[in-house]
This record gives structure tokens, sequence and C-alpha cells, in this order.
């Protein structure tokens, strides 16, 4: 009976051994993982030509915003997609698109709804919408797009991407 007390006790203190030693040598993740940069010049530049109203894009934000995708889809009402993580640590993006407006602002922030103020940026009327996942600000351009600058940043935050948008 002691022997195999013995036993069972040696075999379990190897197992723990052994456990630590794989816990040693695998990577671990303290944190949130690394968000990649994208560069979207390319992306912006095809997104100008190809569209039939005016790409924006944020100039001037500082380093903080880190872009994180991009992308601009013609046969989807051209829509011109950029996001961002921003200094906070949450995510912004920039929506744009041709297509019907009342469909694309409730794709676009996750189905918020307008709270019926507006908000001047950059000599802009821009909308407020708030929603359980996203809030955002809403641009509607008298040459038929819409500009939204979603996500679920502070409305600070959403506010000085706004201001940093220029189409040229």
């Amino acid at each position: 009976m002691q022997k195999s007390a013995r036993d069972m006790v040696l075999s379990l203190a190897l197992i723990v051994l052994a456990a630590g030693v794989v816990w040693l040598f695998l990577p671990h993740t303290d944190g949130e993982p690394e968000v990649k940069r994208v560069d979207y010049r390319v992306d912006l530049l095809t997104a100008r030509r190809a569209a039939s109203y005016p790409v924006a894009a944020p100039e001037g934000l500082p380093e903080e915003w880190k872009p994180t995708s991009v992308r601009y889809r013609a046969a989807e009402d051209e829509s011109w997609h950029l996001g961002f993580r921003t200094p906070d640590g949450e995510y912004a993006a920039v929506e744009q698109s041709s297509g019907k407006r009342k469909a694309f602002i409730e794709e676009k922030t996750q189905r918020a709804e307008t709270t019926g103020d507006a908000e001047r940026i950059d000599g802009k009327t821009w909308t407020r919408y708030e929603g359980e996942h996203y809030d955002a600000l809403v641009l509607e351009d008298a040459s038929g797009s819409t500009t939204v600058v979603t996500g679920t940043a502070s409305f600070g935050e959403m506010a000085k991407l706004a201001e940093a948008l220029r189409t040229e």
C-alpha cells in the first residue's frame, strides 16, 4: 500500500514537472495582441479614381491612430471603408457610399438610431446616432453620397476623425 502511494506521488510530481517545462517553452501573449497597421494609400487612390463621389480619408491624425482595415467595392454601391484603432484602444471607421442612404446607415451603424442632435464639424452638419453596439456621426452630402464615422469610439474621437477627413 505504501509503495503504490509513493509511486502515485512520484508520478504526479513527474507530470507536474513535465507540464511546467512545456508551459515555459510555449509562447505566451500578455495583454492584447498587436494590431497591424495597414497602408491604405493605394486603395485610397484607386477609390478616388473610380468613385462617383469625393472619397474622404483623414489627413493629419496623430500616429496613435492606427489604420487597421481598408477596402473599396465599386460593385457594392461604391462603398469605401477605412477602419482605425483609436488612441483609446477603441474602433472607429469611415464608411462612404453612393447607395441608398437609409439601408447604408442602418448597416454601418449596426442599427443605431438618430438622436436628432446635430454637430458642426469643419463647417459641415453631422447627425448623431446612438446604438447598442456602435455610435455614429452621419453626413449626408449634396452629391448623393453618405459619409458615416462609426464604431465603439467616443463621440469626441469620432469628431476628431470626421474633422480630419479630406477629399483631396
